[in-house]
């Protein structure tokens, strides 16, 4: 089933893609949710329309992820963490703690776009993927410290 998508949905597709769906996921969940529409030819029509009016827009707002990728690519960031005697951590480091981390920085990064591929449970260096907009990610190397 064809559904056009109103919003970001994490291994799914961003807002305004056209993704094939089982019907149940789209019936009982995007649809609900609100997070998708059914992909009729009217809605097809209609965001081809939004989407060539938008057009300067997306462009400007790709233009600052890329600006903004830029100046993040070479920044490292250190992460201090409670530990135990054996180096493991007391829980573990989250995309918030990237988040805080850019933001004392001076990079606005909202938490929901930082991913992180392994779970961080022990002091050492691992990398984070701040994905700014569909078309632009830049890793961010960070190390976790003990306190």
């Amino acid at each position: 089933m064809e559904v056009i998508l109103r919003e970001d949905v994490a291994n799914l597709g961003y807002k305004d893609d056209i993704v094939n769906v089982k019907k149940g996921y789209a019936r009982n969940y995007l649809i609900p949710q609100g997070k998708a529409i059914i992909a009729t030819e009217s809605a097809k029509k209609v965001l081809a329309e939004n989407q060539r009016q938008r057009a300067h827009k997306i462009a400007q707002i790709k233009a600052d992820a890329v600006e903004l990728a830029a100046k993040m690519e070479g920044i490292s960031l250190t992460i201090g963490a409670k530990t135990s005697t054996s180096g493991t951590i007391f829980g573990s480091v989250t995309n918030i703690q990237i988040a805080e981390a850019l933001k004392e920085k001076g990079f606005e990064v909202e938490r929901k776009i930082i991913e992180i591929k392994d779970s961080v449970k022990e002091v050492g260096s691992y990398v984070a993927i701040a994905k700014l907009h569909k078309e632009v990610s830049v890793e961010i190397p960070f190390e976790v410290v003990a306190e």
